[in-house]
């Protein structure tokens, strides 16, 4: 968040995923992490390679932008799409950890005192959702999240969506199924905005080096926009996200009204958690060559509503 109240997305285009984090990662006062717990959520709901999950490299880097500053790491995981343990082995995450001397932590195998029960004002949730006490009492939640699409009914899978995989699938004491209720209720992409109102993220990394414009969240068709985006704002970073989407042509649902009445981020931002609108963000592009880039998001946002800030370079 910048001085004078907007919610801030840095862009940068870049090929090199290590020097591209490492320069979001500055944005954020990292370096003030030290003797800090940070508990990672990234992108595993499935062992299908990038953009349908974190980029291994992403991950990397991250991690070492964090161990650097001193902090611990925990990164914490519920696949929807695979068994966790299985998808995350797979996707080489638990051979990163024992070389970078982090902790892994699969939240199906979480106990019942392991969950802290949410229930945000005006729920769609029956009953609330199980939320990992990992979460809650760690010092900071850093998040890395990918550019897709997604045919189930969330439209787009991107900050706050990724938030699914923290909660529990089902509760260890009836074995309630919470997933079940989420994915068969027609109030989906709100009960998605929902979850987001139990934490506040540190900062998130969307890594749209590629993306699916359709299909999704395991496949779809392939795009390359060759971007990293960062914000601390989830609704902001996956209003310029659905911007992007837009820009390449996307879905129907996507494609469809003006970006911030999309159902995901209307219902975040009634919960406070972001942006209300696209006066309340700037675009930032961090290099020359994401400035054409941010031109189509900026286009795109634009035709959400009047009065859109320009974006600018930092340090001028």
């Amino acid at each position: 968040m910048h001085a004078d109240g907007l919610s801030q997305v840095f862009v940068i285009k870049t090929g090199d995923r290590s020097a591209g984090v490492r320069e979001l990662m500055d944005r954020f006062m990292v370096g003030q992490m030290s003797g800090k717990r940070v508990a990672i959520k990234a992108n595993y709901n499935s062992a299908d390679p990038f953009p349908a999950s974190t980029h291994l490299d992403t991950l990397s880097s991250i991690v070492d932008g964090l161990r650097d500053s001193g902090a611990s790491i925990v990164l914490a995981e519920r696949s929807g799409m695979g068994i966790t343990r299985d998808v995350l082995y797979e996707m080489g995450v638990m051979s990163l950890a024992q070389k970078k001397g982090f902790e892994v932590v699969v939240l199906d195998s979480l106990k019942g005192d392991d969950w802290h029960t949410e229930s945000p004002p005006d729920s769609h949730w029956k009953r609330g959702f199980l939320f990992p006490k990992l979460f809650i009492e760690a010092d900071a939640i850093v998040e890395t999240c990918c550019l897709k699409t997604h045919r189930f009914g969330g439209h787009f899978t991107m900050s706050l969506k990724n938030s699914v995989g923290m909660v529990a699938r089902h509760d260890p004491g009836d074995r309630y199924n919470y997933m079940f209720e989420l994915h068969g209720s027609p109030y989906q992409r709100l009960m998605v905005a929902e979850i987001n109102a139990a934490y506040r993220p540190f900062f998130i990394i969307m890594d749209a080096i590629k993306g699916f414009s359709t299909g999704g969240p395991e496949a779809g068709k392939l795009i390359e926009p060759g971007l990293l985006l960062a914000s601390s704002d989830r609704v902001a970073l996956d209003a310029a996200g659905v911007a992007i989407l837009r820009s390449y042509g996307t879905t129907h649902e996507v494609s469809a009204g003006p970006i911030f009445k999309q159902e995901q981020l209307a219902r975040a931002a009634e919960l406070g958690l972001g942006a209300k609108g696209p006066d309340d963000m700037e675009i930032l592009p961090l290099n020359d060559e994401a400035k054409e880039l941010c031109s189509r998001i900026y286009e795109e946002l634009r035709m959400a509503g009047p009065g859109f800030r320009e974006y600018r370079i930092m340090g001028t």
